[in-house]
């Protein structure tokens, strides 16, 4: 209970004043949305007609004011190309690159002052907030502005009579849906769930568009998308992806935990195929690219990057040689060759590569087993990765400085040099392999090539070649020393693979060279040649053309070996031939039991 009389009069005229406004500001915002709804409305039609000059027209089903929050909302907004203005500039091919089609339930913009549109006409906006949007973004290929004397119409120009300013502190978009597809075609060429952009501090003025801080004035635009998942066309992979994030004002984008995950085991996967395919199985924990040109990908589709990072990655492939080889030629599938069909033209001026580990895995169906050539703590860099012409122009050649751990065993330096523009797929190759204790390629030796080192010390292996898709041709150099074998035989139903012990000896003492170089004798160096095979990949002719070397060297190259169509064809005809004795032996078994079970039923 309030006593002094004064201030009972004071608190109630404050009361009064206050109620006054109140009931003033909700009667203002009332008539503010019976009377300016349909006039903003044809506004804003009109400001996105003319701010797009004719191309873009929306529609909005209902907006809400509330002036005394300073708020307004819209419901079913949906903005879209108009298809006759689009048209006739697909025709004279000068529509823009990118076409946008937008369509969400509500719109929702903050803290605005419609007193300040009206006197001095400007928006400034705290935020605004878009809700699961559903954004279509349209690719069209070859559309280029005509070069005119005069300069076109900045987009403040365009809406400098309706507006002198622009500013909007925040926008937000989350859990947008996001296709992109081809003009051409009609086609999804992508598709994104639940991305989430913000664009901090817009602004447009006189001014924005010659700020050299902005991105099409913004001070930036980040973007994230969380679980991407994807099946391939085939439904033989899935691809994962823990997130997507990227900066305009850093110029970058990062990729954690990407995945491509095979449907199958090894084995599985490549039965189903039934011919000769690589299975990968890829798992890299950080990609990012770093300086991209964001404005250049967006205006004219040319992506390019200053570096490309492949950090902390497993890459597995796997090959089944009890397939036949098919008719595929894996060509297309070199790491330059397979550049050149990207669909947008690229540069990447340094690939990196650090801390990456790749398994080779061959299954060799007459020893039942599997060879795994590993290459571990892969890194080094890729120069001028590129498929774009105006690059090309400057320099065509890819150059792959790389250093590995190979086989378990010994340190690999190599040097491979992409001839980007080469209608063979060419390259050239030059490597060094240090101190390797031959014993330790057991594990491969055995399962591949039934062949087991007893001793062997290597010192050094030098190599250098010419490839295409033909096969490679060069040199090689190995010293070693003490080096001797046994040669095996395959053995039957899964059994441990058995000694030659005669063929043994006569390899050992007849055929192969212990050691290089002979005691009083030259260094030897032997030529590499090597024929491929379509359906070999890039990486089986990389490490077969050094294989030969290495077989040239010890002294097995006097022995004839098949070309790879013949060597499959004979491998086809002893696993036929190994399949009917074993149908020949379960049949022996099953009339063995039948009279088994017969003599018992007489007995009885």
């Amino acid at each position: 209970m309030i006593d002094n009389p004064q201030l009972r009069k004071i608190l109630k005229w404050a009361g009064l004043t206050v109620l006054t406004v109140l009931v003033l500001l909700t009667g203002v915002s009332v008539y503010f949305s019976k009377n300016w709804k349909p006039e903003l409305e044809k506004k804003i039609t009109e400001a996105v007609n003319k701010g797009s000059e004719g191309l873009y027209q929306v529609s909005v089903k209902d907006l809400h004011l509330n002036i005394l929050t300073g708020s307004i909302s819209a419901d079913s907004i949906w903005l879209r190309p108009d298809t006759v203005m689009l048209n006739a500039l697909l025709g004279k091919k000068v529509a823009p690159t990118h076409l946008f089609e937008i369509r969400l339930a509500k719109l929702q913009l903050r803290r605005l002052s419609l007193l300040r549109i009206w006197r001095k006409k400007e928006i400034d906006l705290n935020d605004i907030i878009l809700n699961k949007p559903s954004i279509n973004m349209t690719y069209y290929a070859g559309q280029h502005r005509p070069q005119t004397k005069t300069k076109p119409k900045s987009l403040y120009e365009l809406l400098s009579g309706t507006l002198h300013s622009v500013r909007i502190k925040a926008m937000r978009i989350a859990d947008a849906d996001f296709d992109y597809i081809s003009g051409a075609t009609g086609k999804k060429l992508n598709s994104v769930h639940k991305l989430n952009l913000t664009v901090r501090d817009f602004l447009l003025d006189a001014d924005s568009a010659d700020d050299t801080t902005r991105f099409y004035y913004t001070k930036d635009v980040r973007f994230e998308i969380a679980g991407y998942q994807s099946p391939s066309k085939d439904g033989m992979y899935t691809t994962k992806v823990d997130s997507i994030t990227g900066s305009l004002r850093k110029r970058e984008l990062e990729i954690k935990n990407f995945r491509m995950i095979p449907k199958y085991p090894e084995l599985e996967f490549s039965r189903k195929l039934g011919t000769q395919k690589d299975r990968y199985d890829l798992h890299f924990k950080h990609i990012l690219f770093s300086g991209i040109d964001y404005l250049r990908l967006n205006s004219d589709g040319v992506l390019h990057a200053q570096s490309l990072l492949l950090n902390s990655g497993i890459a597995k492939i796997f090959m089944n040689r009890e397939l036949p080889g098919g008719t595929q030629d894996k060509t297309q599938n070199f790491p330059h060759m397979a550049l050149q069909r990207l669909p947008v033209a690229t540069t990447i001026d340094t690939l990196k590569l650090r801390k990456l580990n790749v398994a080779y895995t061959e299954y060799n169906p007459m020893a039942e087993q599997k060879g795994t050539v590993h290459i571990d703590n892969l890194k080094g860099n890729v120069l001028n990765v590129t498929n774009d012409s105006v690059s090309l122009d400057k320099s065509a050649v890819a150059v792959a400085l790389l250093e590995a751990d190979l086989v378990k065993a010994a340190h690999l330096n190599i040097r491979i040099d992409f001839k980007l523009r080469s209608p063979v797929a060419g390259f050239h190759y030059k490597g060094h392999i240090g101190p390797m204790n031959m014993v330790k390629l057991n594990p491969l030796s055995r399962a591949l090539g039934l062949v087991e080192l007893e001793s062997g010390k290597i010192s050094k292996i030098d190599f250098q070649a010419e490839g295409n898709r033909y096969g490679a041709k060069g040199k090689m150099q190995m010293r070693y020393t003490d080096l001797k074998i046994r040669l095996l035989k395959a053995g039957e139903d899964g059994e441990a693979p058995k000694k030659k012990g005669f063929l043994s000896f006569l390899a050992n003492n007849i055929l192969i060279k212990d050691s290089n170089p002979l005691p009083g004798k030259e260094l030897r160096e032997v030529k590499i040649d090597f024929e491929r095979t379509p359906s070999a990949s890039f990486f089986n002719l990389l490490w077969k053309s050094v294989f030969i070397g290495l077989r040239e060297t010890v002294g097995l190259g006097i022995v004839p070996m098949k070309s790879p169509e013949q060597g499959n064809k004979d491998m086809q005809k002893k696993l036929k031939e190994r399949k009917e004795k074993r149908a020949e032996k379960q049949e022996e078994k099953n009339e063995e039991k039948k009279k088994k079970d017969q003599e018992k039923k007489k007995k009885n």
